[in-house]
């Protein structure tokens, strides 16, 4: 069996002072699941929540979450 390596990217920002890291990490998160860069589970774990928490925090951001199959949500839902 092939294994896939999974490569990551890491970046610096300097973020004035009234914008906390937390807060620019979900902003990202939020956005890159939005354009469909990353996955559910991915944009949760940049974000640093937990899936249910970050699908909590899209619905109050007005981001659609159900936007997809119910076989991939599933699939999602069980990683």
């Amino acid at each position: 069996m092939e294994q896939i390596e999974k490569k990551t990217r890491e970046f610096h920002v300097q973020l004035p002072p009234e914008v906390q890291i937390e807060e620019a990490r979900l902003l990202l998160a939020i956005k890159l699941y939005e354009t469909e860069r990353l996955s559910l589970g991915q944009a949760a774990r940049l974000a640093e929540y937990s899936k249910s928490t970050f699908m909590e925090l899209l619905g109050k951001q007005g981001v659609a979450v159900f936007d997809y199959p119910f076989e991939e949500l599933e699939r999602e839902m069980n990683k």
